[in-house]
């Protein structure tokens, strides 16, 4: 069982019950489900790039990444329906925790000039969104074979009914925040 889910089960959702005076344990707000979504506009005339952008995407989720693909044709760009512009993988259950326990332990303490997360990331929904401008802060990227480095989208759905919820779901799995942000 993976450290942090391990947490929660032990300690996190009796706080999070206690805190909000849930009558239901299934009330409590877990995490769903990370997206990380990595948007190569440079792959337009190079598909090499995207490539390698799929395999590092890859290495830091620790499962098979998916090309995403153009919705519509922007002529402007010269891009085409249909195009291959970025890749994304979505992570649940255990490959989840996993990755969220190296975010919150390995990478976000290597971003430089790092202040604390946005707290107003939030959707209203309780889902966080952050975005990373260099993917090379994971450990898995092996930074001399980096052909360019990119940047990336991570979004933490949770089930909190509330950005309050989400936010104390959060903190509890210590995820840095900047509290001294004017609400």
């Amino acid at each position: 069982m993976s450290r942090l889910l391990d947490q929660y089960k032990n300690n996190i959702s009796s706080e999070m019950m206690s805190k909000f005076n849930y009558s239901n344990s299934h009330e409590i707000p877990r995490i769903v489900k990370i997206v990380l979504n990595m948007g190569i506009g440079d792959a337009k005339d190079d598909s090499k790039i995207l490539e390698k952008a799929q395999k590092e995407l890859t290495l830091i989720a620790g499962q098979s990444a998916i090309k995403t693909k153009a919705k519509k044709a922007i002529a402007g760009f010269k891009i085409r329906e249909g195009m291959p512009l970025g890749v994304s993988v979505t992570l649940r259950n255990k490959m989840m925790y996993e990755f969220l326990d190296r975010l919150i332990n390995i990478a976000i303490p290597r971003i430089r000039d790092f202040r604390g997360l946005n707290i107003k990331s939030f959707d209203g929904n309780g889902n966080f969104s952050m975005g990373i401008k260099e993917h090379v802060i994971f450990p898995e990227i092996n930074f001399d074979k980096v052909i360019k480095t990119t940047g990336m989208d991570i979004t933490i759905c949770t089930s909190a009914k509330n950005n309050d919820e989400a936010i104390e779901l959060l903190k509890s799995f210590n995820m840095p925040f900047n509290d001294k942000q004017i609400n």
